[in-house]
């Protein structure tokens, strides 16, 4: 169906689709987005790291959506162009901070002075705050994926690709799935209990620092699954996989040995059965 059949619009970023972005999109028939976040092409340097990959955001939005290719010269667009454009006819929805047209100088209030229908969704909130996508992250930066899981009214997920490691889990007696996410993750590095493909597991986002010159450059997830017998999964190379976090077990560190590291893991499985 095409954009100009709806009568109504949600707009914004949408990252993470949380409990506040659903309660816009509720509102409306259709959203526009854009397909990067503006910082990306505005000021690559302060660009967040985002909660959703750019599929899985644009699933979740989860109704028809116009995708903006977002460039300079759609940033150098006035206000008038862009209304003209993509509002003529429709009511918008969006939240409080939302703004549009060269200089951000658009938003609800100036639709609404130049004879447009717009209505600003208030905040939901969360702990009597508002939840934002920037509260969302700098959450998972502190490990807190139980408070990002209920703002964004599910749990955080990341999709990625396997990989062959190095066999060091193995060695251990702690096998890994190792997985490459899709995107760079906005999540503290450490000790994480997950969920895989309805397995209960542990998982280390991280460099692995005990294994010295065998670390990871960059981090990287690895995921034991616990009760292994009854949820076996043996990853062909390069499957996609979706890691589900419930919980937060600790800081990732640099332990003295292998054998005080074994030792280690044996606690983290006990204390996430």
């Amino acid at each position: 169906m095409r954009d100009a059949a709806f009568k109504s619009v949600a707009v914004g970023f949408f990252d993470g689709v949380h409990l506040g972005h659903q309660e816009i999109l509720d509102k409306a028939e259709s959203a526009l987005t854009f397909s990067s976040h503006p910082l990306e092409v505005l000021c690559p340097e302060k660009a967040p790291r985002l909660i959703m990959s750019n599929e899985e955001r644009l699933a979740s939005i989860g109704k028809p959506t116009t995708v903006l290719e977002f460039t300079r010269e759609l940033a150098s667009m006035s206000a008038e162009e862009f209304a003209e454009k993509h509002f003529k006819g429709k009511k918008v929805y969006s939240g409080a901070n939302w703004t549009f047209g060269k200089g951000g100088v658009g938003n609800i209030d100036w639709l609404i002075a130049h004879g447009y229908e717009a209505e600003v969704v208030p905040y939901a909130t969360y702990h009597s705050e508002p939840i934002s996508s920037t509260r969302i992250r700098a959450a998972l930066l502190n490990g807190e994926v139980k408070a990002a899981a209920e703002m964004m009214g599910r749990p955080y997920k990341v999709r990625g690709v396997t990989f062959k490691g190095k066999g060091k889990g193995k060695e251990l007696g702690y096998p890994t799935i190792n997985i490459r996410p899709k995107k760079p993750m906005a999540l503290k590095t450490g000790v994480y209990k997950v969920e895989l493909n309805g397995s209960l597991g542990i998982a280390n986002f991280g460099y692995a620092p005990t294994f010295n010159k065998d670390a990871w450059s960059s981090p990287t997830l690895e995921v034991h699954l616990l009760n292994s017998d009854r949820h076996f999964i043996t990853p062909t190379h390069n499957s996609n996989y979706e890691v589900i976090f419930l919980d937060f077990v600790r800081e990732e560190k640099r332990f003295t040995s292998l054998e005080e590291l074994k030792l280690q893991i044996a606690k983290d499985v006990a204390n996430v059965v």
